[in-house]
Parts: C-alpha cells; structure tokens; sequence
C-alpha cells in the first residue's frame, strides 16, 4: 500500500498530513476530539481504492501548537492550500464536528474541485437557530446536559457517548487517547471561536457546487439529530440519512455503517 506523510508550511504554523493508498480522492477533516489518526478505520477501508489524505487542522498534534489555539477562520485556507500542494484536482471532503467548518468555509472558496461533501455530526459555520424547531433544539439540549453530566461522572468523553462506554469501552478509551494527544490545545477558546462563525444560513453551502450527504446520529449529544435533515431539506442535491445507536462520533463507534453510508455516496457521484 503506498504510503507518505509530510508537513505543509504554513502562516504561523506547519500541517502535518499523511497520505495513504492510490485513486480518486477522498480528504478527511477531523473534529475537535481527533486528529489525523481519527480516520484510521476508514483509511484501512477505503485505501484500497481511494487516495486517502488525513491532516491535523492547525494547532492539533502533529501540526504546530498554536499559543491561545488556533482560529478556525484559517482551516479553509489551510485546506486549499494542502489540495494544491498534493496536486489534488477533484476530490471528496469527508468532515466531522469540527471538521465542518473546514467544509461550510472551503466551499465559500469556490475552487471547482469539490466532488462532494459528507457532513458528519456538524453544521459548521451555519447558525445554530437554523438547525430546527426552536422547542425541539431546546428540549434536546436540555437533554445533552443531562447526558453530559452523566458521562462525566462515568469518566467519558462527550463526544463518545454513553452506549460505547458501556458496549466498546476499549474503543471509549482509545478515542480518549486520540483526543489526550492534543493536551495543550486551547479549547475553550477554540469551541468560543467556532460558535463565532456560526452565522451563515444553510443556504451557503450551495457555495460547493456539489452533492452534499449530512450524516446525523441517534444519541448525539453534540450535534441535533434532527439537523442534518432540516440543513438537507435548505440545500439544492444535499440528503440526510441517520446512524442508528450512535453517539456524536459515530464513523469511529460504528464504522462498518458509517463506510457504508459514504460507499453509497461515493457510488452515487
């Protein structure tokens, strides 16, 4: 399997990146928990057949640390500026939490060479009111605190969720472990950032040019269930579909659906 990895030097910092396998392009943006080792089980899944590129967003071990952490406003430029660097003319972003900003914001950029987008468990920059009914957001958030309170009594991650604590607690603890690589990141301060930029209307993501899946999860305490299909509904050859059983991260709780869902996607293109 053809393999290389390589840092990209940037304003202020260097990305590491990491490239595995050979074919169409597939880029993967992680979220706030991750890194570029998040992927790890679909990289082994799709590598085979795609070219699979993984990076750590700025300030996210093994790119540089940031003092203060890093400004997501500067993930979409990192992005462009990585595709143009691997000689990458057409490819699929494949972001998560986090990464979603990387995506809502990189479509802004209009490059053409966008193929498709899957939003997992994120709407990105767009503005929290328009991810629902407004009793409905309140009620679920309601809800997340409880849950929240919950896994931190329990010694979990938000982000993981109650049922792989229970049922996969090896894959709990290994998520942990991605996300205690970046001990030094600032996150208070990224996450008040990011909900900065939460201002764009559902509407921007026609910005990319291509179709668009939205993958939501059941237990999501992050994320509304429900968001991903009412950003769908908003946006021109978007679609949603739902992981059952699953908390915020589900493409590493539940891989072999959250493949499947992207094979699908993929297929469709």
């Amino acid at each position: 399997m053809k393999r290389e990895t390589g840092r990209l030097e940037r304003p202020g910092c260097s990305i590491h990146y990491e490239v595995t396998g050979e074919g169409p392009a597939l880029v993967f943006a992680h979220g706030l928990g991750g890194n570029h080792m998040s992927w790890w089980q679909q990289v082994g899944h799709f590598s085979p057949r795609f070219r699979c590129v993984t990076f750590s967003h700025r300030g996210f071990w093994p790119s540089s640390a940031i003092l203060g952490g890093p400004d997501p406003d500067d993930y979409a430029g990192d992005l462009a500026a990585l595709v143009d660097h691997l000689g990458i003319e057409s490819f699929v972003l494949i972001a998560q939490s986090m990464g979603g900003w990387t995506a809502v914001e990189y479509a802004q950029l209009r490059t053409g060479k966008l193929r498709g987008i899957v939003m997992a468990a994120t709407g990105g920059s767009i503005a929290r009111d328009k991810l629902g009914d407004p009793a409905a957001l309140a009620a679920w958030e309601a809800a997340s605190a409880a849950t929240k309170q919950a896994l931190a009594a329990a010694g979990g991650h938000q982000a993981t969720g109650l049922r792989m604590l229970a049922e996969q607690p090896a894959m709990a603890l290994l998520y942990q472990h991605v996300d205690e690589a970046n001990a030094g990141l600032a996150k208070e301060a990224l996450r008040a950032r990011m909900n900065g930029m939460r201002r764009r209307p559902p509407e921007d993501l026609a910005a990319a040019g291509c179709p668009i899946l939205l993958i939501a999860n059941e237990e999501d305490v992050v994320m509304p269930p429900f968001a991903s299909a009412a950003i769908a509904r908003m946006v021109p050859g978007a679609s949603a579909a739902m992981i059952g059983k699953a908390g915020h991260s589900a493409y590493f709780e539940r891989p072999a659906e959250f493949n499947a869902l992207v094979e699908g996607f993929l297929a469709g293109l």
